[in-house]
């Protein structure tokens, strides 16, 4: 691995670590994380077949190696486009389908310029999946229906962290994303 490999993926897991699990955008992370059974994967590649190949990969990884839960997987030179990202998104959703892993595997995602519909651009909720890199959030479904029945209230998450990434403010993450996006690249 690259020293530039290094740093996106160093950077990525401080953004793990400071924004996911360091406001509890996601309250699952932290014991995954502390448990060791998050991968992290990068994706140099920057034409769509490669990157539905990365992605295809690290399902395979999923499935050959039970003690990761739950793949990062950062598309470092690909996909600055949010549309770009997002077609992406829907064709690796699509091959879940076909391949009979929908109910298996679930997707979360996560963009630099991430928009949530009939939300403006500039509204800090859109925070809670801006990433430093475009990644696509590989899950066991299994894992997922675990943590969604353990947990007293998984309706309130998500109103939860937009009033937590609107009262940050679009200057706090901002300044985060481009702190370690900065990094990565000394």
């Amino acid at each position: 691995m690259s020293e530039m490999e290094d740093k996106v993926l160093l950077a990525t897991r401080r953004w793990l670590e400071e924004a996911v699990i360091g406001l509890n955008l996601c309250p699952f992370a932290r014991r995954e994380y502390e448990r060791g059974r998050i991968h992290f994967a990068l994706c140099e590649e920057t034409e769509t077949e490669a990157l539905l190949l990365a992605f295809a990969g690290e399902l395979l990884r999923l499935e050959q190696e039970p003690g990761i839960d739950t793949t990062l997987l950062v598309f470092s030179r690909a996909l600055e486009s949010f549309d770009d990202y997002l077609d992406l998104l829907d064709m690796a959703q699509a091959w879940l389908e076909e391949q009979g892993l929908e109910g298996v595997y679930q997707l979360a995602s996560f963009h630099p310029d991430y928009v949530f519909a009939d939300v403006a651009e500039t509204d800090a909720g859109n925070c809670t999946n801006r990433s430093p890199w475009p990644i696509l959030h590989l899950l066991r479904e299994d894992s997922v229906a675990e943590a969604v029945a353990a947990h007293r209230d998984i309706a309130g998450i998500p109103e939860r962290n937009i009033t937590l990434a609107r009262d940050k403010g679009m200057a706090y993450w901002d300044a985060l994303l481009t702190r370690l996006r900065e990094g990565a690249a000394r």
